[in-house]
């Protein structure tokens, strides 16, 4: 069950202690059913009003009842981006390998593998890409980020995802938010893969829309907030509480569930979206539009107009541009790209570029489509046609110089080194005498 809104204050308590959130104030000298009151801060106390985010939960027992943490060498979690030397060359990644679970049980965060990014957590500004493959769920553990914002893009697999304001399922071709703080668990149900676009220092916002007007792009009522939900279960044989703290991971023992949330209010949540509720915006006439009007959300950096990093998708549309080369042009960018592909099959590359892979084009680095995509589409007669039917792609962007790290370009063996010649075979129609 879910409430709708983005960014809303919303209120919420479990139906088998109906009365849990307090009258009239936060933090009462006694709390309903004897719960403990506990703020959870996702903005400085002085911010301004629009961008103050905070949510009270009434739980059974706070947060604060751990063993202390210790460092947890698990999964390939990184935030040193000089591990190898700078690579701005066009990359490409094949699927990524889900293990087998008989041989190797894998996770949520065992099977963790930082990508690339750019920034440090400490100094609170930068983004981190993730790639998680996993076979198992999490079995009385948990995670939450110190460091930032986690938005996760499934591929493979539905995640039951638990946090403390309740549960979320989230599916392929839908998207989640875990915000910083916020102590989650996955379940899987099987073979199970997908991205993450991290951020440090920064909310996610729906982006402005400008000469939109009021409506479009992904609309505020269309994201769901978990509603309160709460187990009060002892585990004497230890729960892990895990934190990724300054890019490490660190665990801390407690001999409780941290899901005892029996109340909530705030507008500080987790929360959820389906991409195919995103009401796009294209061009009616002739030319492209940019591809920023196919910005879900976005995490502004304190420059006017230039994101740290822009959550974007490709999704079914229809083409309709007169005299206009439909594809994504070529393009130098200062911007970096990198892109994933959930579904189907993404109309600039469509053979190499797989479900489960990625691609990253750095900045400067060109790009554009391939040499078949191009000649087809010179030559293809322009009548109205639906694109990208049946599939779904997407895009982090940023304003952020992304490094590669070892397993991204050696470790994972995923690379595809014959990326570089998708374009080779493109060929000049340059004639001087044909206007």
């Amino acid at each position: 069950q879910y409430m709708s809104g983005f960014g809303n204050e919303h209120v919420s308590e479990d139906p088998r202690c109906p009365g849990a959130l307090p009258e009239g104030q936060n933090n009462p000298q006694v709390c309903p059913y004897g719960l403990y009151a506990e703020q959870l801060s996702g903005s400085a106390f002085t911010c301004p009003r629009p961008t103050n985010k905070r949510s009270w939960l009434y739980r059974i027992l706070p947060s604060v009842c751990h063993k202390p943490f210790k460092p947890l060498e698990e999964g390939h979690l990184t935030h040193d981006w000089d591990e190898v030397d700078p690579n701005p060359n066009q990359l490409r990644w094949k699927p990524f390998e889900i293990p087998k679970a008989p041989q190797n049980k894998l996770d949520f965060v065992s099977g963790l593998h930082t990508l690339c990014g750019a920034g440090e957590p400490r100094g609170r500004n930068g983004i981190a890409v993730h790639v998680f493959v996993c076979n198992t769920s999490m079995l009385d553990r948990c995670l939450y980020n110190s460091d930032g914002d986690f938005l996760i893009v499934p591929q493979q697999g539905k995640l039951l995802i638990t946090t403390e304001f309740g549960k979320m399922l989230v599916e392929p071709n839908e998207i989640c938010v875990i915000q910083q703080g916020m102590s989650f668990s996955v379940e899987v149900f099987g073979e199970t893969r997908g991205y993450i676009l991290e951020v440090y220092g920064a909310h996610f916002e729906l982006p402005d829309l400008g000469p939109i007007g009021a409506n479009g792009l992904a609309n505020p009522r269309d994201f769901l907030v978990p509603v309160a939900w709460y187990e009060d279960r002892q585990v004497p044989g230890g729960y892990t509480v895990i934190s990724k703290y300054q890019g490490k991971l660190f665990a801390a023992q407690q001999d409780f569930s941290p899901f005892n949330v029996v109340a909530w209010h705030g507008n500080y949540t987790p929360y959820k979206y389906h991409l195919e509720k995103f009401m796009v915006i294209n061009s009616v006439a002739f030319d492209h539009a940019d591809p920023s009007i196919f910005t879900v959300l976005t995490a502004k950096s304190t420059r006017p107009g230039v994101a740290i990093a822009d959550f974007v998708i490709f999704p079914p549309r229809w083409g309709v541009a007169n005299n206009t080369f439909r594809p994504p042009y070529y393009h130098r960018n200062c911007m970096s790209e990198f892109m994933g592909l959930i579904k189907g099959h993404y109309e600039a590359k469509e053979e190499g570029f797989q479900p489960g892979g990625a691609s990253l084009h750095s900045m400067m680095t060109p790009h554009g489509p391939d040499a078949d995509c191009f000649e087809k589409a010179s030559k293809a007669k322009l009548e109205p046609e639906r694109v990208a039917e049946g599939t779904m792609a997407f895009m982090f962007e940023s304003s952020l110089s992304l490094a590669v790290t070892k397993w991204g370009l050696q470790t994972s063996n995923r690379l595809d080194k014959n990326y570089y010649k998708c374009w080779e075979p493109l060929k000049s129609h340059f004639n001087p005498k044909c206007k």
